[in-house]
């Protein structure tokens, strides 16, 4: 049965996305992790054609390439969002990385591990240490993925957000083996409608599904990531629809005011609707975020 549901798993990504390879984040161990024989991969359709990924145990790096003749030697780490309780696979992964790919972008889809004691030894870090595996390895393959290592982001969706954020404002404490030194700071950020404190705005979902319920104070200081925003951090793009019920407008606006009181370079686009999880397409606007980061990329020169 474990054999069948990867396979299907594998099955549904590939229906959707075209991607050209699709590789183990980690060669050897995974750290911080627990075997559990029965925690088996699952992969399904919502209602709406949203496929979906939970009981993630392997995490791994789908690998989009943009035709060589538009290849910008840009390279984006994609955090699909669900809540740190399943990915959102398509809709926030594989179809963002085709958008990406048609501006010259080499795209990496991250199936991160989500949140769970039974895999894990301390549950709130296991999606930090893919996320900084994911950028060792393509900054650290560089070469190999076609891309530069100076122009390596990420941009994350809802919980994928808050990875992102945790990704460019936790760059300092390594939690992965990292002989090389490999620089775990992306170049640049891109959040949309993205979880990012814990405090008195956050997304109670993830919230629990990442600190459990009763987190300790430390803890949610740690990961109330608009508390860790240093003049360290990399520039950051944030979208974001006032109307949002699911994530609090508030998440996106306390994280710019904190970029701009550390002086980092930050721009924010907030609609005035379109609600939560809307991925690529805002329906309610006939503006395109997508085009909007393009110029901001092209502006800070992370795009040529």
């Amino acid at each position: 049965m474990k054999g069948l549901s990867v396979l299907f798993s594998l099955l549904m990504i590939a229906s959707v996305s075209n991607a050209q390879e699709m590789i183990n984040l980690y060669p050897g161990k995974i750290p911080n992790s627990k075997v559990d024989k029965n925690y088996i991969e699952k992969a399904d359709t919502s209602a709406n054609g949203l496929i979906r990924i939970s009981r993630v145990s392997n995490p791994q790096l789908i690998i989009y390439y943009p035709e060589k003749e538009v290849a910008k030697g840009t390279a984006v780490i994609v955090c699909p969002g669900g809540g740190y309780s399943i990915l959102a696979i398509n809709h926030e992964g594989a179809l963002i990385a085709k958008e990406l790919n048609a501006n010259g972008i080499t795209a990496f889809v991250l199936k991160y591990r989500l949140p769970s004691d039974e895999i894990m030894v301390d549950e709130s870090v296991g999606p930090l240490q893919d996320a900084q595996q994911a950028i060792k390895m393509v900054r650290g393959n560089a070469d190999k993925f076609h891309v530069k290592a100076d122009k390596i982001g990420v941009i994350g969706f809802s919980a994928g957000g808050h990875l992102a954020s945790t990704l460019e404002t936790h760059f300092q404490n390594a939690l992965i083996d990292n002989p090389n030194k490999v620089k775990l700071r992306p170049d640049f950020a891109i959040l949309l409608y993205p979880v990012i404190t814990m405090g008195e705005f956050a997304h109670i979902g993830s919230k629990n599904n990442l600190l459990g319920k009763n987190p300790t104070d430390e803890n949610v200081k740690e990961f109330s990531n608009e508390l860790q925003v240093t003049a360290e951090t990399p520039p950051t793009f944030i979208v974001q629809a006032i109307d949002d019920k699911t994530v609090p407008v508030e998440n996106s606006i306390k994280f710019m005011q904190a970029l701009k009181k550390a002086g980092v370079k930050c721009e924010m686009h907030l609609y005035q609707a379109g609600g939560h999880g809307f991925g690529l397409n805002n329906k309610t606007t006939k503006d395109l975020w997508f085009d909007r980061m393009m110029n901001w990329l092209k502006a800070n020169q992370f795009v040529n």
